[in-house]
């Protein structure tokens, strides 16, 4: 067993510590490869829950309040610290789920989550605006509050760093449960939070299953938004218990039954290595694989052939080995789960054309399936419909560019599709027609774009996350703030407005009020950017003012201030109210005063 699972904290981290399950309750957690115990993990109670989300709450006034480079100091030394962790992660990874340490990337895609967001947390501004006369409005962002967050096995490191950076970036507290089948590594992560200095609650840590734990947390009347990664089904169940608590804020990232569309101008060499990529990462076990792939018919039986040799030449075996390409589903349920797939697949009507068999590894043991690809399945069959979640792809043709599309778009799933084509035009074409949040063009799954959007359409999810503000503004909430009388004259007892205006000493101020009729407003207010710039070369006045009444919008008010007596007495007030009467735009005016008012 490596080090690091030796090493490892079993308990939770709740509050700046390392405690056990408040009844005592463990779960065992078994390798995937060799069936050996890796570890006994700490039980959430939703007792458990409620001493974390409480931890979490009294944490947050005092965390909300920092500024974007305090939060962002802690931000950034933990990325350096995960950074330098990526031996125990992928260890423990590999342990748990049977992720294999030749492909792991997810201890550098977390580092990097953190490092962004350290900077991000400037991002989450307001607007300010004057357009409504008279007043001074503003938007605020602001963190919710405390926020939930579930994350799945597949990529336990990579998702802790989607869900938690955004979060503590945007001033919010954090309570994150990880899932049964891969709890060491967040646990570990913890640790690591706490060595950058987190304050006591701020991030908060807990293993368990979804039951209770995860609904715990996901109907939890002090957690105002909850972020969640894993299949549609749960998914579902986590928007419900959101809804039937608090309707707290729920962000989604859901399964996929991802297309790629190959069509015949496309590099056929390129494209089978990188379809075939996407479905051998992590054994299959990735929401945005491209496990429905479509080729244009005249190029079908070429790229079929490429496909299956790159396809089929990997390395079973352990996935602490760093010769190993494909290690084991995750545990016995995901391994059964794909079986089953595999045998509704060979009683449908498609064409096995490659594995669609388990693998008995040396001693009989290891949750291994061969990659396997079906051709010429019917568009309703059951594993094209359903997200089988291993190394199973379909291979179907289409004739032209709106049957490609059509048959791409026949899910209920939409989280990313991929298109292979030189010409540019199609592929914008395509891109546009495709019902899916992300589309890789001349490239597929696992490629993103750091900043750009990742989310996705119909049953893939809701809610958006990437850099660039995208994940912190799921914390965010915004407030608007409305500022009356801001360049107007302060309202008197009658609460009209009244002829006192508060003028700094030794300055004067010429107040005054000129009625219009409603449909002349627009033109009012053009008259007084002109008049204004025309004072601009007049030397001591201040600035003039007009803003309309807030109470009559026929009435509008100006002001003109001074800056000394002497540039009041030599200023003829009555130019500017000539100017709006001479326009031809005021001949509704029904009566002009000027009234000068002095300190």
């Amino acid at each position: 067993m490596p080090d690091a699972v030796k090493k490892c904290e079993t308990r939770h981290f709740i509050n700046g510590e390392f405690v056990p399950s408040s009844d005592g309750g463990t779960f065992e957690v078994r390798s995937p490869y060799n069936h050996e115990t890796v570890a006994h993990v700490s039980e959430a109670t939703t007792t458990d829950i409620n001493t974390a989300v409480s931890a979490a709450k009294a944490a947050f006034p005092a965390w909300s309040i920092l500024s974007p480079a305090s939060r962002g100091a802690h931000l950034s030394k933990l990325s350096s610290l995960i950074e330098a962790a990526h031996e125990p992660l992928s260890h423990l990874d590999a342990s748990c789920m049977g992720r294999p340490i030749s492909s792991y990337f997810d201890a550098a895609a977390c580092a990097s989550e953190f490092s962004q967001l350290a900077a991000e947390g400037w991002l989450a501004q307001g607007r300010s605006s004057l357009h409504t006369p008279g007043m001074l409005n503003l938007v605020l962002k602001q963190p919710v509050g405390v926020v939930g967050a579930i994350i799945p096995w597949n990529a336990p490191v990579i998702m802790f760093g989607m869900k938690v950076a955004p979060a503590l970036a945007a001033g919010c507290t954090v309570v994150l449960k990880s899932s049964e089948k891969a709890p060491l590594s967040s646990l570990w992560l913890a640790g690591l939070a706490r060595e950058a200095g987190l304050p006591p609650g701020v991030l908060n840590v807990l293993s368990g299953h979804g039951r209770p734990g995860g609904e715990a947390l996901a109907s939890h009347m002090d957690v105002r938004c909850l972020s969640f990664t894993g299949s549609t089904a749960t998914g579902r169940r986590v928007q419900e218990l959101g809804a039937k608590s608090n309707l707290k804020r729920v962000v989604l990232e859901l399964g996929g039954k991802s297309p790629s569309l190959i069509f015949p101008d496309a590099d056929l060499a390129k494209a089978a290595v990188e379809t075939q990529f996407s479905m051998s990462l992590i054994s299959g076990q990735v929401c945005i694989a491209n496990s429905r792939i479509y080729v244009h018919e005249s190029v079908a039986k070429e790229f079929q052939a490429a496909f299956a040799k790159a396809f089929q030449e990997k390395k079973r075996g352990d996935p602490l080995d760093p010769t190993t390409d494909q290690g084991p589903q995750a545990d016995d349920i995901q391994y059964n789960r794909v079986k089953a797939y595999l045998e509704a697949g060979k009683a449908g009507k498609g064409k096995l054309e490659l594995g669609g068999n388990v693998v008995k590894m040396e001693g009989g043991n290891g949750f291994f399936i061969e990659p396997t690809v079906f051709t010429n399945t019917p568009e309703d069959a059951k594993t094209m419909k359903e997200e089988i979640f291993g190394p199973v792809v379909h291979i179907n043709t289409f004739k032209t560019e709106q049957e490609a599309i059509e048959k791409a778009n026949d899910t209920e799933y939409g989280l990313y599709a991929s298109v292979y084509t030189e010409d540019l035009s199609r592929a914008v074409r395509v891109s546009k027609a495709l019902e899916a949040g992300s589309i890789g063009v001349n490239c597929t799954s696992p490629v993103r774009g750091s900043d750009m959007p990742f989310g996705g359409w119909k049953g893939s999810g809701q809610g958006r996350e990437g850099f660039a503000g995208y994940s912190l503004e799921n914390f965010l909430e915004t407030k608007s703030v409305m500022i009356k009388n801001i360049g107007m004259a302060k309202d008197g007892k009658d609460g009209k407005d009244d002829d006192s205006y508060d003028i700094p000493e030794g300055e004067f101020c010429v107040y005054g009020t000129v009625f219009t009729v409603p449909e002349h407003a627009d033109k009012v207010e053009a008259v007084y950017k002109e008049t204004t710039r025309l004072a601009q070369a007049e030397e001591g006045v201040v600035y003039y003012c007009l803003a309309r009444d807030t109470d009559d919008p026929s009435k509008f008010h100006f002001f003109e201030r001074y800056k000394s007596k002497q540039a009041f007495q030599q200023h003829n007030d009555q130019d500017i109210i000539q100017k709006f009467v001479n326009s031809g735009w005021m001949k509704d005016v029904k009566a002009v005063f000027v009234k000068p008012i002095t300190p």
